[in-house]
């Protein structure tokens, strides 16, 4: 099974943050492999407490598109 992983760097202080959409879940680290490590030991912790089916019950494939917006224009009112 694929799974999405969003990861978000932390520009003030480094590192970067790793989640799953839809599962409560989360995992730090200074890089992002560092990171996905961490997010998977979490995600075996939420499954050891709420279960694997709710863990699947959760998994949705995300809608991505792309969007060609010009964020600048988004200010003006």
């Amino acid at each position: 099974m694929a799974i999405f992983v969003e990861l978000i760097a932390d520009l003030e202080q480094g590192g970067f943050t790793a989640r799953v959409p839809d599962i409560p879940a989360y995992g730090e680290g200074e890089t992002e492999e560092e990171a996905i490590d961490d997010l998977r030991e979490a995600l075996a912790g939420y499954i050891d407490v709420f279960g694997l089916d709710d863990a699947l019950s959760r998994m949705h494939s995300p809608a991505i598109r792309r969007l060609d917006w010009d964020l600048a224009e988004l200010t003006r009112g």
